[in-house]
């Protein structure tokens, strides 16, 4: 080989490294760049996340072991739950926090109860225990039994720990004032003589096995069954009571003392006695009017039983007592507005115990009738009230 093509060899193997190499650089050139583009994002990104989880989304402080409580009561919202933790020192941010819960689907999950929690717990970790509960039951049951009393309810809920003690319950019963958007509420408040009444609520708290949550107020435990009531006393019942000329404290009051009179085979014939002697003017003379005001359930009056001076007293005042004397059930209600129509057109207008443990009724249409039942049924209510010890 010449040197002329010696060199021209040397010359064209430059030339192809010289073109290879350009070739490879045009190939990495762009994935270098790429890379180091990929490098400052992720570093940027770094820096920011790591910005952002220190300032909001860390613990409030990894290193403090101690253990808080936290409450959550019935009808807190979100916005509440999250301004408590974060006025707690247990998240950084309550906005965060809402929009993590909301994003995950919890906001409507968080649950009352009582927590326990640490400064060292992420907010993801708070947000799934207040999701899960505290381990402690959120609701329990309640029963009004038809014809209890107020007093009676509200001794049964301190005794089942509903309650710690009845005074307030009591007195807001007796007061009513807090109560007066319901509207049969307002009427015994404007007309009722709600100043004479031994509980103005008495007769509107329907009887009834509810659920409630263990926090639960006792205003929030009487609004639950005074509107049940409104649900009980229906349009037809109102129409009803239109048509015998009579309202809707006029229709409990009566359907209170059918409730303590009888047996509920018994409603409608102890409701068409009532009827007869409202429509004769005549007193209504129910013992259960008087046990009311007494607290005593006594089967023979005494005279000065008999002669007690109440509004309540039917054995003194004329027509209906001045308001209800429990709670009635809804099967009462009825018996009120519809009696026994036979009955009403025989004129019924006695009735009394047989012997007290039957439960059984001895209804006349003569006062000699009933006289004559009462000269045999009366030594069985004596003996009664002696085995009880009642005088």
């Amino acid at each position: 080989m010449s040197k002329r093509d010696t060199y021209r060899s040397v010359r064209d193997e430059r030339e192809y490294g010289l073109y290879w190499y350009s070739g490879l650089w045009h190939i990495l050139r762009p994935i270098l760049v790429g890379l180091t583009v990929l490098i400052l994002v992720v570093g940027i990104g770094m820096t920011v996340w790591n910005k952002l989880y220190g300032s909001f989304l860390a613990p409030v402080d990894p290193d403090d072991p101690t253990e808080y409580s936290f409450e959550i009561s019935s009808g807190d919202s979100l916005n509440k739950v999250a301004t408590n933790l974060e006025k707690a020192g247990l998240i950084r941010s309550k906005s965060l926090f809402k929009y993590y819960c909301d994003f995950a689907g919890m906001g409507q999950k968080i649950q009352v109860g009582s927590y326990t929690m640490t400064k060292g717990m992420q907010m993801t970790e708070i947000a799934d225990l207040l999701t899960t509960g505290d381990g402690n039951p959120l609701v329990r049951n309640i029963t009004l039994i038809p014809g209890e009393t107020i007093e009676d309810f509200a001794a049964r809920l301190v005794k089942n720990g509903v309650l710690e003690n009845a005074d307030k319950l009591l007195a807001i019963c007796k007061d009513g004032k807090a109560f007066q958007d319901y509207y049969y509420v307002k009427d015994v408040l404007v007309t009722g003589q709600p100043e004479k009444r031994k509980y103005v609520l008495e007769g509107y708290l329907a009887p009834n096995t509810y659920e409630v949550y263990v926090s639960a107020t006792e205003e929030e435990i009487v609004k639950k069954l005074l509107s049940q009531t409104e649900t009980v006393f229906t349009e037809e019942n109102q129409a009803r009571a239109e048509e015998l000329g009579l309202n809707m404290d006029q229709v409990l009051t009566l359907a209170s003392l059918i409730e303590k009179e009888a047996k509920a085979s018994d409603f409608t014939k102890v409701s068409a006695v009532f009827h007869n002697r409202l429509k004769e003017n005549m007193k209504l003379e129910s013992d259960v009017t008087v046990h009311y005001i007494t607290g005593v359930r006594k089967m023979s009056l005494s005279d000065s039983d008999l002669n007690t001076d109440s509004p309540y007293n039917t054995y003194r005042v004329t027509g209906l007592p001045l308001g209800p004397i429990c709670n009635p059930s809804a099967d009462a209600i009825r018996a009120a507005l519809y009696p026994d129509e036979s009955m009403v057109n025989e004129k019924y207008l006695f009735f009394c115990a047989k012997e007290p443990e039957s439960g059984e009724l001895y209804f006349s249409k003569t006062l000699d009738q009933h006289r004559r039942a009462v000269e045999i049924y009366a030594p069985y209510w004596k003996k009664y009230d002696e085995e009880r010890g009642i005088q």
